[in-house]
């Protein structure tokens, strides 16, 4: 048998400025995700958990906590861009142009804007995207700039490899 390794994701020389990624996998937003995220997070606002309070809001509904909505994008995005990160930098330009709700799927997509290296660490680059994320009707809800110091080469932390009897 022919052991194949799974998807360790990209390198900091696998990225080229200008690159796009389409993220493979959608999420449905439920309203236990948005309840449970907005109470986690100690979000009082009732536009998030309370119906009532929400129907009579200019969007009639609850709206999806923005940080929810900011956290499942990032998360989308980790298997192309940041796999193999060391470290997070920074949020940059975080734009919310339309709503989420409770029901909406959502989707994104990251390009790649710069890779300068790294004066300080050796062993990672700075890898800058655009991630957009955007609704099952191509409406855009989120959109924002990141920045990470992603593992070159090699360097990054080596995952065990156990031998399992059969």
């Amino acid at each position: 048998m022919t052991i194949k390794e799974g998807w360790r994701g990209r390198v900091y020389e696998d990225f080229e400025v200008g690159d796009l990624y389409e993220h493979p996998l959608g999420r449905t937003v439920t309203e236990t995700d948005n309840s449970w995220f907005t109470l986690l997070t100690q979000n009082t606002a009732p536009l998030h958990f309370d119906r009532h309070y929400a129907a009579q809001t200019d969007f009639g509904r609850s709206l999806v906590n923005s940080c929810f909505t900011r956290a499942l994008v990032t998360g989308q995005s980790v298997t192309d861009i940041s796999q193999n990160v060391m470290a997070n930098l920074g949020w940059d330009e975080i734009r919310m142009p339309n709503p989420v709700f409770e029901g909406d799927t959502l989707y994104s997509r990251s390009q790649v804007l710069d890779k300068p290296g790294s004066n300080s660490r050796p062993n990672v680059g700075l890898v800058t995207v655009r991630t957009t994320g955007y609704n099952q009707d191509g409406k855009v809800v989120l959109r924002f700039k990141r920045t990470a110091m992603i593992y070159k080469r090699g360097q990054a932390p080596k995952i065990p490899r156990v031998e399992i009897a059969d």
